[in-house]
């Protein structure tokens, strides 16, 4: 014969509750907190918007791809409200009208932005279609550019940032060097040129990296994650001249899934 089950009251199931907080307490345990889910709002350029990874939707020239590394975040982190702005070919003034999009209640802000600003696109043009020595030239050029006159540029973008999401946590996100030096490939680029550009892309981390600092910024730097799946490696992670061009220099699915992701997971859990 069967005992029937009894039925209990919402306030005896508060005291038990209760009662079971009390002693763990009393244990020096605590009961943890559900997580808040995010207020997320993805800025920045082409490296953001995933540009090269493909899947744009209806971004047009934007062109926000849904493997993207901050659509990809937001996947992962459930009941995360996700605003993306990130479009390509932005530079800093067109992140700062992007920085609109934040506000108070945000508490997670990505950004990628300098890149275009140094003059990103025509490097790479210069150097693929002009000598060894006018690739360094030009190179050098924005170079000096972005030790010069970015800092600047930047530190208006981060100051708008922080200005408009006080209570946000701001991960800024660098550029990783394009090219595999050695060995040879279809890239049509002499190990000379390949060296200039990715001296110029440890030139644009430094700086990046810096001003990320001085406004209290977490700054991720994929340099490390991209080495060995440089253009020329043995494992791409970034499209080397390609069609359409804009897709040019980026990265592919897997260098943002394995080579941005992982650095912006690794400080915001």
């Amino acid at each position: 014969m069967s005992v029937p089950a009894r039925k209990l009251s919402l306030p005896f199931l508060r005291t038990v509750t209760a009662g079971a907080i009390a002693l763990l307490a009393t244990l020096g345990l605590t009961v943890p907190a559900a997580a808040a889910a995010a207020n997320y709002v993805a800025l920045g350029d082409s490296y953001s918007s995933g540009v090269g990874a493909g899947s744009y939707g209806d971004s047009g020239n934007c062109k926000r791809s849904a493997n993207a590394y901050p659509q990809l975040w937001a996947n992962a982190h459930s009941g995360t409200r996700f605003t993306f702005v990130a479009c390509s070919g932005a530079r800093t003034g067109d992140v700062l009208n992007q920085a609109n999009s934040l506000s108070s209640a945000t508490t997670l802000v990505t950004v990628s932005v300098g890149g275009n600003d140094a003059g990103f696109a025509d490097v790479m043009t210069d150097c693929t279609l002009g000598s060894d020595q006018s690739c360094i030239d030009r190179v050098n050029q924005a170079k000096s550019y972005a030790t010069g006159t970015l800092p600047g540029l930047l530190d208006g973008v981060y100051a708008k940032i922080r200005q408009k999401s006080p209570n946000a946590k701001v991960v800024v996100l660098g550029y990783p060097r394009f090219y595999k030096i050695g060995g040879s490939c279809n890239a049509g680029l002499s190990d000379t040129k390949r060296s200039a550009i990715n001296g110029g892309a440890d030139t644009l981390a430094q700086v990046t990296s810096g001003r990320a600092s001085a406004a209290g910024f977490k700054f991720v730097d994929v340099r490390g994650p991209f080495t060995g799946h440089e253009i020329c490696s043995s494992d791409w992670w970034l499209r080397s001249l390609s069609w359409p061009v804009d897709e040019s220099y980026h990265p592919n699915q897997n260098g943002q899934k394995l080579g941005y992701l992982p650095g912006l997971t690794a400080v915001t859990g």
